[in-house]
């Protein structure tokens, strides 16, 4: 299926609403709500849409972006695999900090 026959398709199917912000698109509009495919594959277009939803133009360049920063992101969080330890301690001398000038020891 082409990109304009998937595009016509979800549009007789779908509701014209941004499936994110749920934004509603009518009139000139309607140019700015894109198909997005869920599994992220251009090329499965099942035609009862069951791969679609309609995002508009923002919506759908934001969950491209996420896509492309989860792919730069580590699969496992570095810090806990080494075993970070932790040097600093705030709230240490807190106790001390709060007594009261009586409770001082001398």
């Amino acid at each position: 299926m082409k990109k304009v026959e998937y595009r016509e398709q979800a549009l007789k199917i779908l509701p014209w609403v941004c499936a994110n912000c749920g934004r509603d698109f009518t009139g000139k509009k309607l140019r700015e709500l894109t198909v997005h495919h869920k599994d992220h594959n251009y090329k499965n277009n099942p035609p009862d849409g069951s791969n679609w939803e309609l995002l508009c133009i923002y919506c759908h360049d934001n969950e491209h972006s996420r896509s492309l920063d989860a792919e730069w992101l580590p699969t496992e969080n570095s810090d806990s695999a080494k075993g970070a330890t932790v040097t600093h301690s705030p709230f240490a001398d807190l106790k001390k900090l709060l007594r009261k000038p009586t409770d001082v020891e001398g």
